[in-house]
């Protein structure tokens, strides 16, 4: 069953580098997205409570995007992404956010979700 492939742009007032740690890092992550982050080279442990998941970093580009890919999902194409992107005249930031679901129903329950973590993160680091 193929999944749905969803993105989420969300202005954010930081600087590209700062928001990189949030997404990159296991202690910048523990922050707004996870209760723990253990990583051991490309492989990520997230931990939510008694939940546990894995990733992998599977693409990145300092202070500009890191690609994740679940362990659990290796047998498809989907991912999620965190991308920096700066507007080159106005210098806006945005954060644009690619993930998957598995129909539109849980799509729009997860960009629910993204947008409540992000909100978090707003409020973390005072944007």
């Amino acid at each position: 069953m193929s999944k749905v492939k969803f993105d989420l742009e969300i202005p954010m007032h930081a600087s590209p580098a700062m928001l990189y740690q949030y997404f990159a890092t296991p202690s910048g992550l523990e922050e707004w997205f996870a209760d723990r982050v253990n990583s051991r080279g490309k492989k990520i442990t997230f931990i939510w409570d008694d939940s546990e998941e894995e990733a992998e970093i599977i693409s990145k580009k300092s202070d500009e995007r890191i690609r994740y890919k679940w362990l659990e999902s290796d047998g498809d194409e989907s991912y999620f992404e965190f991308k920096i992107q700066v507007d080159s005249l106005t210098k806006d930031v945005s954060l644009i956010i690619t993930d998957f679901a598995d129909d539109e129903e849980a799509a729009e329950e997860a960009k629910m979700l993204w947008e409540n973590q992000i909100d978090e993160l707003r409020h973390l680091i005072g944007a």
